[in-house]
């Protein structure tokens, strides 16, 4: 037997209770060369083990003599099927002075909680293991029928597949869609990255251009016909490009919109991010990941978890040991430190000087912008000040504010918090990390936009959407004015 445990550099074991689960064990370690001594009060299985050139002996392991027996081992497995009788052995150990390392065997919860009580280390239960592992095999085969249902998909495309992202793409759903690009190319299939918006953050754009990621416009796209198969990667709806969707890959729950029922959906959301599916897809078609794909999956999942300190999976976890080794550690570096534009600076520096902190909360004017995407680099930012978890800031572009919104704050969604604040005059989007928000200027004022307008437009405006989000979050005395450090 070899289950791919690496047993540490301890040498010295004694099992107590030889049944299938024991001898199991045993068996792993002579394996791996340890020096096992086993205990069983069944005098016939005891002399078959010595058959097999096995130390063992026959004794009751619920005497306290079994202290004596064992007093020389580091670590003890104690695996009898009786859990009373376990209990005893555990008992007489610890009785003994025993400092050795315990592993007892339970049969439920309660059995479990007793054992730990009365001294072992680790309490085992043989149906949550089993379970454990059923789930696991489970889990193996809905992958590998998905990842066969996927492939007949994709290989009925008789033009080209069409791999669609966010309007404004990120890093996980740039990674995914190079995933599925990788993956079409593996089954023979051309496909392009599409998105209807653009690719503004120039974190993202340093992501583009490192790894050689060709996104296509939807509109510099001269014949949409082309396309006889359509995928979604970590993307909620096709919106404006009115054809029906075929594949759908997210890890949040999403709808297509367009009342037709996509053949094939995969949305998890127990994992953090839909690189971490798509890296479960690559190892399932046994693919090379390429150097650029894997870097890039790497960075989707790091993007998508804030470096592994949100909402984190074992799953994403054993993509990334998947992936660390293929991907381009220095690319990584570059990708993740962009030089930063004058105009993102600018905006930075704008709602550094008008932050107003409530408590924890921040929320910040950055006045009349041309970049968006630096207003999300400002809330960033600005996330990092002392004392503050919560960040907004707004700004004003083409007769719209624009709001970006973060937070670490576990208590607050800041998703649901602009949804509150804004869902019923504009539009929203997020989760509970971050958020953005865009709601017509007009709503709050009123009034025409011109230069000789402008200052009070920014007044009234800042006033507006300082006092609605506030109290959104819950924030007392949101109206009050706030502190700006100035």
């Amino acid at each position: 037997m070899s289950t791919g445990v690496t047993i540490s550099s301890i040498s010295d074991y004694a099992i107590l209770g030889c049944g299938s689960v024991g001898y199991a064990v045993a068996e792993e370690l002579v394996e791996q060369g340890k020096d096992v001594f086993i205990v069983d009060q069944d005098e016939s299985r005891v002399e078959s083990l010595r058959d097999q050139d096995l130390d063992a002996r026959t004794a009751d392991i619920r005497e306290s003599g079994v202290a004596d027996l064992v007093a020389d081992r580091d670590v003890v497995l104690i695996l009898a099927s009786d859990v009373e009788s376990n209990k005893r052995a555990v008992e007489h150990i610890r009785e003994s002075d025993g400092d050795q390392f315990i592993v007892a065997r339970a049969s439920d919860p309660v059995s479990g909680d007793e054992l730990s009580e009365l001294g072992a280390d680790i309490v085992i239960n043989p149906s949550t293991v089993i379970a454990e592992s059923a789930l696991r095999a489970l889990e193996s085969g809905e992958l590998e029928y998905n990842a066969g249902k996927l492939a007949d998909i994709v290989e009925q495309t008789a033009t080209r597949l069409a791999i669609v992202t966010q309007d404004s793409p990120d890093p996980d759903s740039i990674a995914s869609a190079a995933a599925l690009q990788a993956i079409a190319e593996h089954l023979g299939i051309e496909s392009d990255i599409i998105y209807l918006g653009d690719v503004g953050h120039q974190e993202n754009r340093a992501f583009v251009n490192l790894l050689g990621i060709d996104l296509v416009q939807w509109d510099e796209i001269e014949d949409h016909s082309i396309y006889d198969t359509v995928s979604l990667v970590d993307h909620a709806t096709s919106g404006e490009m009115d054809l029906p969707i075929d594949i759908v890959i997210d890890h949040h729950e999403s709808e297509t919109g367009d009342g037709v029922e996509p053949e094939f959906v995969d949305i998890r959301p127990n994992m953090s991010s839909t690189s971490t599916i798509m890296t479960k897809y690559i190892q399932e078609f046994d693919m090379n990941v390429s150097e650029e794909v894997a870097t890039a999956l790497l960075y989707g999942i790091r993007a998508e978890t804030l470096d592994f300190k949100r909402d984190t999976t074992p799953a994403d976890l054993t993509a990334a040991a998947y992936l660390y080794p293929f991907a381009n550690h220095d690319t990584l570096e570059q990708v993740e430190s962009p030089s930063m534009s004058p105009e993102t600076l600018d905006v930075l520096a704008e709602a550094i000087t008008n932050r107003d902190v409530q408590g924890s909360h921040l929320v910040s004017n950055a006045g009349f912008v041309r970049d968006r995407e630096a207003l999300t680099q400002a809330a960033s930012h600005l996330l990092n000040l002392e004392g503050v978890t919560t960040t907004a800031v707004f700004g004003i572009a083409d007769e719209t504010i624009f709001l970006a919104g973060r937070s670490k704050d576990i208590r607050i969604n800041i998703g649901k918090v602009l949804d509150d604040a804004y869902g019923e005059i504009g539009e929203t989007a997020g989760h509970s990390t971050q958020a953005s928000a865009e709601i017509p200027l007009g709503i709050f004022t009123g009034i025409e936009i011109s230069e000789d307008t402008r200052e009070t437009l920014l007044e009234l405006t800042e006033e507006a959407v300082k006092r609605t989000l506030f109290d959104a979050m819950g924030v007392e005395g949101g109206s009050s004015e706030g502190s700006n450090g100035s």
